[in-house]
């Protein structure tokens, strides 16, 4: 998530921003001459990136299965979604139970507009996008789609995918805690969290490039991605390498070298 003086005439192009970048990588269209740049850039420091960041999505679709099937969690509140690429959180969910209710939150105008278009619900469950930035959860808290949408006498699968990386110490816990905290008992969080544990130097060089060009980025050892689940039950099987979460078929012969992610579930009590 980022900002541009560009973002006054719609569409922030000047500057590469992480959702477009990762659309990029994934073979998407949506995306600016800069974000490929930027992409390329990445790749060339660890080729294993598009596998990384696809191992990072499918995380977030047997999470969100997982969620809807084996702990009936009816509604959801997605930050820092991206481009919508099917499929999506609320076509995973709503194959389960198709009355579920997903908020979908970003800040780029960009997934903005596809959004409106693509994250189209089922008739039986409801969608919506709120634009605005995880560095401000009360906007989010606070916005119509969230109270509309969100019963918080029920319990809320809470996905915070692929983005922690971007949010810096010391507001990481208290972001993840406050977005957390109106959540009732029963609630789940469904956290992915960047890693240089497996492949150190060309992890952190594409960290480095991510700095150069404007987007803060953050690494966690295990240690230090454990502890945003402190005070949770955290889900079998634990902190894990994303493609170990719950693996099916499509993680048969992933490398761990490749994957730069650590990934959980946790219950709230």
């Amino acid at each position: 998530m980022s900002t541009s003086p560009d973002r006054q005439s719609g569409l922030a192009t000047s500057r590469a921003h992480s959702a477009r970048v990762y659309d990029y990588i994934l073979g998407g269209k949506d995306h600016y001459p800069v974000d490929a740049e930027a992409g390329d850039a990445m790749c060339r420091h660890w080729p294993a990136l598009p596998v990384h960041m696809m191992e990072n999505r499918r995380f977030m679709h047997r999470a969100g299965r997982f969620l809807a099937e084996e702990c009936g969690i009816r509604q959801f509140l997605d930050v820092g979604t991206g481009l919508p690429t099917s499929p999506n959180l609320h076509e995973v969910v709503q194959e389960v139970a198709p009355e579920s209710h997903v908020v979908y939150v970003d800040n780029d105008p960009i997934v903005l507009a596809h959004a409106r278009a693509l994250l189209q619900s089922s008739p039986e469950g409801a969608t919506a996008y709120v634009d605005a930035d995880m560095h401000d959860p009360d906007a989010i808290l606070g916005s119509q789609e969230f109270q509309e949408l969100i019963d918080l006498d029920r319990p809320v699968g809470l996905m915070v995918i692929g983005i922690m990386h971007f949010i810096l110490p010391p507001d990481d816990h208290r972001l993840v805690r406050r977005l957390l905290d109106p959540l009732p008992s029963g609630s789940y969080l469904a956290m992915t969290i960047g890693t240089a544990d497996f492949a150190p130097e060309e992890v952190n060089r594409v960290a480095q490039e991510y700095r150069e060009q404007g987007m803060p980025f953050v690494l966690r050892d295990l240690p230090a991605a454990t502890s945003f689940f402190d005070g949770l039950e955290i889900q079998e099987p634990g902190v894990t390498q994303v493609h170990t979460w719950r693996p099916g078929p499509e993680q048969d012969g992933v490398d761990g070298r490749d994957i730069a992610m650590y990934g959980a579930v946790a219950r709230k009590p």
